[in-house]
């Protein structure tokens, strides 16, 4: 489990990749396109670099996994997951909706989760055992009587494979149609926490996306799974749904027509 420790080490990580997030949101740095065609910064490296410095230093024994420098200590137990700027397009964009994710893993399993937004200043928390924070308060997901009635989003269908298209199509078409969302990557899940989104779909989400998410909707009172409703782990295969009201998972699997 988690101590108050890694919890306020964590908190340490996020101000160490904002010190250096800041001062070049909208500024002048390289970009270039990776192998799976998304596109990293300078930023993305500059604070993923800070984060792990401080982890080798204070956690030696840790493992890290990396979005941009892969891993250490890949045997560990623990294991750090770091994501520098989730949503770098935003970021590219001058959108202050990315967001660095920091989670720590045991055995496989997300523990705790922190979602920073650098630029707003604004910060969810949440780890096994605890309720999630935003910004030192603690918050809570809505409840939601029928999924119709439910703000939906997702980062883009573009992501989606056919077959997965067909499947939030049929999500989509559960809930209100004005209240569908697109863009956001890793803030809707803090919005989810929150109360103000109800429901979260997305595909082909990597380790690095989605392992600081769960703690921070779970600590709120939601639920975050994948697509056959079962928890996220360290092999799960990055389709992932965040529900606020827990009471709505079958709602949205039969929407989804996966039950």
């Amino acid at each position: 489990m988690t101590s108050r420790s890694d919890f306020d080490l964590a908190h340490r990580l996020a101000d160490a990749a904002a010190e250096v997030i800041r001062p070049m949101f909208r500024g002048d740095w390289g970009e270039e396109q990776k192998s799976d065609r998304s596109f990293v910064t300078e930023a993305d490296r500059a604070a993923e670099a800070a984060m792990r410095a401080i982890i080798e230093a204070d956690r030696p024994d840790d493992g890290i996994i990396g979005e941009e420098y892969g891993t250490r200590n890949e045997g560990a137990g623990r294991q750090w997951v770091l994501d520098p700027i989730d949503g770098t397009t935003s970021f590219i964009a001058g959108r202050p909706i990315f967001g660095t994710l920091i989670a720590l893993m045991q055995d496989g399993f997300p523990v705790l989760g922190i979602i920073d937004q650098p630029i707003a200043k604004e910060r969810w928390a949440g780890r096994t055992g605890e309720g999630t924070t935003f910004n030192g308060k603690p918050v809570r997901s809505a409840a939601c009587r029928e999924l119709a009635n439910a703000v939906l989003a997702t980062t883009t269908p573009h992501q989606f494979s056919d077959q997965e298209a067909d499947h939030f199509m049929g999500l989509a078409k559960a809930v209100a149609e004005r209240k569908i969302i697109y863009g956001g990557d890793c803030y809707n899940y803090g919005l989810v926490a929150s109360g103000y989104v109800d429901v979260v779909c997305e595909a082909g989400l990597k380790l690095h996306d989605f392992a600081a998410l769960a703690p921070v909707v779970e600590g709120a009172g939601g639920i975050m799974c994948d697509w056959a409703g079962e928890p996220l782990h360290a092999e799960s295969n990055g389709n992932a749904l965040a529900i606020g009201d827990p009471a709505r998972l079958e709602d949205v699997l039969e929407a989804m027509n996966l039950t």
